[in-house]
């Protein structure tokens, strides 16, 4: 898997605590998003995250309305060779 600057952001915000969800609408719509612990929330775009999911980097508890994501064993590592200081 090739990393772009959008996949290194959302590895390392989730390892600094922001959670990545996916709220799906009753149309069956996903919005993904990176909920930080003040509250804010930043649009994540699909793409990134599938990526991240194919790439067995992340994965998700595949709730409704709400999945929320977290790290792998391969995606802390992953991150670790990327990132050291985490």
């Amino acid at each position: 898997m090739r990393f772009f600057s959008a996949h290194r952001k959302i590895l390392l915000a989730m390892a600094d605590g922001c959670a990545l969800k996916s709220h799906r609408d009753v149309e069956g719509r996903k919005v993904f998003q990176l909920h930080a612990p003040d509250g804010t929330a930043e649009a994540v775009t699909w793409s990134v995250v599938e990526d991240l999911q194919e790439g067995r980097l992340i994965d998700s508890n595949k709730k409704f309305p709400a999945a929320t994501y977290w790290l792998t064993e391969k995606g802390r590592e992953v991150l670790a060779a990327l990132n050291p200081s985490h």
